[in-house]
């Protein structure tokens, strides 16, 4: 017996598929680019919530040279100076608590969800 695909049933299915890629935290959602500003020796905003996959961009906003440096030093930015900018990938397996080499009473956070 073969079954009978109507109209109602592709529409149904679009739509449900939609709403999965669409849905929060869904395995399909594609990453996202988070930005941090460092700017009068500090890091902008100091904590950020993100998703394996994503991408986290320093920016620097100050005259001086800065890093985000994972404070078990696993992974780096190396030196950002003013107007520049660097990444990092997120990973399930990254220290999340930074710091800035140069400037070490600058903290910053990245919480996986």
């Amino acid at each position: 017996m073969t079954a009978l695909v109507t109209r109602r049933k592709v529409i149904a299915g679009v739509a449900a598929t939609s709403a999965a890629l669409a849905m929060p935290g869904s395995v399909l959602a594609a990453p996202t680019a988070h930005e941090v500003r460092i700017k009068r020796f500090a890091f902008v905003p100091d904590r950020i919530q993100v998703r394996v996959g994503d991408t986290v961009r320093w920016i620097n906003e100050d005259l001086a040279p800065h890093t985000a440096t994972a404070e078990s030093f696993d992974w780096d930015t190396g030196e950002i100076v003013r107007n520049q900018s660097a990444e990092v990938i997120v990973t399930a397996e990254m220290d999340t608590q930074y710091f800035c080499v140069f400037h070490p009473h600058m903290k910053g956070a990245i919480e996986l969800v």
